[in-house]
């Protein structure tokens, strides 16, 4: 009798501690409502948020609110086409997923061995990475780069290529590290070129974010205007309610939301309430917000510090140049080969998403020319006939709002500007997740 007490005991634990999902397809006409009643817990509302843009999904609005101990997420998603979801495949996954999240979500990346590398961008630098790795018989499974204000920050997935198991020689990952190392360093960055193998146990993204924190990228003069002009972050301390209130307009853009939300975790801020509304092109953002001890922000310096440190974490994602999507078959060397054209042709590589599925290559790159401006279309289609037209494409970014307004002249602000492309992304992530067997 006394263990069944305890099972139930435990089971009545779990159900109150589990995170209670609804999906509401009904009462809002363009947008499908995902709302979260769970108990309330230092970063939350960052899984919360991660589940949703880990699919591509689109947060038109979005209320958060605390009451005690509880919190309450009211979530108004479409994909990427404006549309609200009715694929009962992503419904499910979502509900499963949201119902999960206090026991963590990441991709595994069981298998492969994660290089962080940090140090100050320049044209190249990301051939000269690969080409190393190419020389030391590593072969890149996936990678994400990202740059701001004239740094870099990577991660790099790789493999054996002979083995294809895990690169665990001590020696060898000495020698990777070393070589990664003066490739970063170039001429003149010697104190802060970093490399480092990674346990991989944070999601790629937030990695991310946290690795040019700590770089300091915040802090650093801008080397070519930002994408947003209009991008405006303020904070002001609500006395009578113990908050610091945080309030930020930009340019709508998928993964926004969190983006802010991973900064204000990752400076171990607690999101208490919340509003996220979206109009056109254009995104409003506002936070109540306290230290993990409860107290508001406390001096003009640490506002300033919060400011910065935001505008970095929207900047870094935004999209600067050309956008030029690879798919093609993977082989050894591949990588190496691409972005060494790239380099040839004076293009600098300021974001680069690699991933490989099943064999094939589906590679995104952004490019600029070396001063950080548009590159000429000549230049673009030179390049493409050298790596193959039908390989390299270029890929404009529409405003889907344009997109939306073109079928029922109706503009909505659906979640600013993102590529459309075959099929469904939301399929595809679902299916490279192994949760489906077919994207198509």
């Amino acid at each position: 009798m006394e263990w069944t007490y305890v099972d139930e005991y435990e089971k009545l634990l779990f159900r109150m501690s589990s995170p209670r999902v609804m999906i509401d397809n009904a009462s809002c006409a363009d947008a499908t409502i995902v709302m979260i009643d769970s108990a309330r817990k230092h970063g939350i509302l960052l899984e919360a948020v991660q589940v949703l843009t880990d699919l591509n999904l689109s947060i038109k609005k979005a209320y958060i609110s605390s009451d005690g101990r509880w919190f309450m997420d009211v979530f108004h998603v479409t994909d990427l086409d404006g549309n609200k979801l009715t694929d009962e495949s992503v419904l499910n996954y979502i509900k499963q997923s949201l119902g999960t999240i206090h026991y963590g979500r990441s991709k595994s990346f069981e298998g492969l061995t994660a290089l962080e590398l940090t140090g100050t961008d320049r044209v190249g630098l990301l051939s000269e990475v690969f080409a190393v790795l190419l020389n030391l018989q590593c072969n890149v499974v996936e990678a994400n780069m990202w740059t701001h204000n004239g740094r870099i920050a990577s991660l790099i997935y790789v493999n054996d290529n002979d083995s294809g198991s895990p690169i665990e020689d001590s020696q060898k990952i000495d020698r990777i590290e070393a070589m990664l190392r003066n490739v970063l360093k170039g001429d003149n960055d010697i104190r802060s070129a970093k490399t480092s193998v990674s346990l991989a146990v944070t999601h790629t993204e937030r990695r991310l974010h946290q690795m040019m924190f700590a770089d300091r990228d915040y802090e650093r003069k801008p080397r070519i205007k930002t994408c947003d002009e209009s991008l405006v972050v303020a904070v002001q301390n609500c006395l009578e309610k113990g908050y610091s209130v945080v309030n930020i307009q930009c340019k709508d853009r998928t993964k926004l939301l969190f983006d802010v939300v991973c900064t204000l975790t990752d400076m171990q801020y607690v999101v208490f309430h919340a509003t996220i509304n979206t109009a056109g092109d254009r995104a409003s953002l506002e936070f109540f917000i306290r230290h993990l001890d409860g107290t508001p922000i406390s001096s003009e310096a640490e506002k300033q510090r919060v400011i910065l440190c935001l505008q970095a974490a929207i900047e870094r994602r935004a999209s600067q140049g050309v956008r030029l999507e690879l798919s093609t078959d993977d082989r050894l060397g591949l990588l190496a080969d691409v972005t060494r054209t790239f380099r040839e042709n004076g293009l600098n590589v300021t974001r680069a998403e690699i991933s490989t599925t099943m064999d094939r290559a589906l590679n995104v790159f952004y490019v600029t020319d070396a001063l950080g401006n548009q590159v000429d279309s000549k230049i673009i289609e030179s390049v493409r006939q050298k790596i193959g037209l039908s390989k390299l494409t270029v890929k404009e970014l529409p405003l889907i709002y344009h997109q939306k307004a073109e079928r029922d002249e109706a503009p909505m602000g659906a979640g600013g500007a993102m590529l459309l492309s075959l099929g469904s992304l939301v399929r595809r992530n679902l299916y490279n997740l192994g949760l489906i067997k077919s994207y198509s």
